[in-house]
């Protein structure tokens, strides 16, 4: 059974992070796939341990539960957002993917809750067009669209985009760049802010994880990944998400295992 299987809902305290899986790719612009990301990820836990020695901590003393996937296929991606604003979870959402659209759902769903929530995203493209292939949500605007909603935005490993989405970034971001951490004066503001934390697989260079739809040279290292998400430990994240994970495109499998062990990793840091 992997370790993500064996917690259930149930009778008991709730618990402080629940799990979701959004099987979601309809506007996947190059490779689909990542609809099967959430199972895969699943299924590849059952090969990582419960404990994580560079944390020292053990996901058995960690508060989480694993709600399974929602129902959305065959949606229209408004309608996918809408499925999961209204379903969302009690305690910290952390959604698993599924393409980057899922992310709208999820920060539209608790922004009533924390109104003032700031979204980190770690990703290789900005995701900041205003519509793609006729669409105005789909995993190349979900960025977009939270800017236009008027929430915080800070960007991290962006590498990809068009020459508008970088100049849109400059000027209405908090901070977007190549880096994976923020500048020290950033991070003392966010620490007194909620946090939605957002990590699209392909912000690792697709030697370390090529499972995912739309692949980009010159990325970041796993360790380099973790040792970002560290440095926020002691910060109040209120929601999170692991997106873009498209299992069949890596026949190794690494992609899943890793993407498995971030969702560990991320579990021991915000959900202990």
């Amino acid at each position: 059974m992997t370790f993500l299987a064996a917690r259930r809902p149930g009778a008991g305290p709730p618990a402080r992070v629940t799990l979701l899986g959004v099987p979601y790719d309809t506007t996947a612009s190059f490779r689909r796939g990542s609809r099967f990301g959430p199972d895969a990820i699943r299924h590849a836990s059952d090969s990582i341990e419960t404990y994580s020695p560079t944390l020292d901590r053990d996901l058995e003393d960690a508060s989480f539960v694993d709600a399974g996937n929602l129902n959305v296929e065959g949606l229209h991606p408004t309608a996918m957002v809408r499925a999961i604003l209204r379903q969302m979870p009690p305690g910290v959402p952390f959604l698993l993917g599924g393409e980057h659209t899922v992310t709208l759902g999820a920060v539209r769903g608790i922004t009533p809750r924390f109104p003032d929530v700031t979204v980190l995203q770690w990703d290789a493209h900005t995701d900041l067009r205003d519509a793609y292939d006729g669409q105005h949500t789909a995993h190349a605007t979900v960025m977009r669209r939270l800017l236009d909603g008027a929430l915080p935005l800070v960007q991290f490993g962006v590498r990809a985009g068009t020459r508008e989405e970088f100049a849109l970034a400059r000027e209405r971001c908090l901070h977007s760049s190549r880096s994976l951490t923020p500048p020290p004066g950033l991070l003392d503001m966010l620490r007194t802010r909620s946090l939605y934390l957002t990590v699209d697989i392909d912000v690792l260079d697709p030697a370390v994880a090529p499972g995912t739809g739309n692949p980009e040279p010159d990325g970041a290292a796993y360790a380099d990944l973790l040792g970002a998400l560290r440095g926020l430990a002691g910060c109040r994240i209120v929601g999170m998400d692991l997106v873009e994970v498209a299992p069949a495109l890596d026949p190794s499998g690494r992609t899943a295992i890793i993407a498995a062990s971030l969702v560990r990793e991320m579990l021991l840091l915000f959900g202990a």
